[in-house]
């Protein structure tokens, strides 16, 4: 199994943003849609061993799941309505206990330590960063979480976090990408085993 692990950090925790201007209105939220794109889709395919976790605002975490996944399609505003369409569902995810709003995708009233909690239980966290290892000196980890950030640095709680407990630290290379192409070079490396096997 692969996991991501975004942390959206304007991401909304309304449902009562536009679809037409997500990437204004909506806190950078075209920023997360493409980490679920970039996790999930294959040319006329959807990968099934993936699940992505996304943050909102350190409130809330919508999951994909991509053994269920139903009603996704490859673009922006989809994917928004999607996580609109869980915000709204919103009221009936008591504590801990998770809503499921499409096939495939369920709401969490929690923020990103609670998250982390539950969904690097027996997984080899890797945390994506500019200043980690370069990504082919590292062994193609194990049922891999990978946690990255949208287009701000990791906050100080998060930073200390992911000091105590990643297992590795890695960048994809020598440039700064986007989250969403970091993701892709992520799978192509362990699509790849480690960038042996084509």
């Amino acid at each position: 199994m692969r996991q991501f692990l975004v942390v959206g950090h304007d991401a909304p925790t309304e449902p009562s943003f536009s679809l037409d201007d997500i990437a204004g209105g909506a806190g950078r939220l075209d920023v997360l849609c493409r980490c679920v794109n970039s996790a999930f889709f294959l040319s006329h395919d959807l990968r099934e061993d993936v699940r992505v976790h996304l943050v909102l605002s350190d409130e809330y975490t919508v999951s994909f799941d991509g053994a269920d996944l139903r009603r996704l399609n490859p673009d922006e505003r989809s994917t928004a309505a999607l996580i609109r369409g869980a915000l709204e569902e919103k009221q009936e995810a008591i504590g801990h206990q998770p809503v499921e709003t499409s096939p495939g995708v369920s709401l969490y009233r929690t923020g990103f330590a609670d998250t982390f909690e539950r969904v690097s239980r027996d997984a080899t966290v890797v945390q994506l960063h500019e200043n980690g290892a370069a990504l082919p000196a590292v062994e193609p980890p194990v049922d891999p979480l990978f946690v990255l950030s949208d287009h701000h640095d990791f906050a100080d709680a998060e930073t200390e976090l992911l000091r105590d407990e990643a297992d590795q630290r890695v960048r994809v290379g020598p440039e700064r990408l986007h989250a969403d192409h970091t993701i892709t070079v992520a799978h192509n490396y362990l699509d790849t085993e480690g960038y042996t096997r084509y």
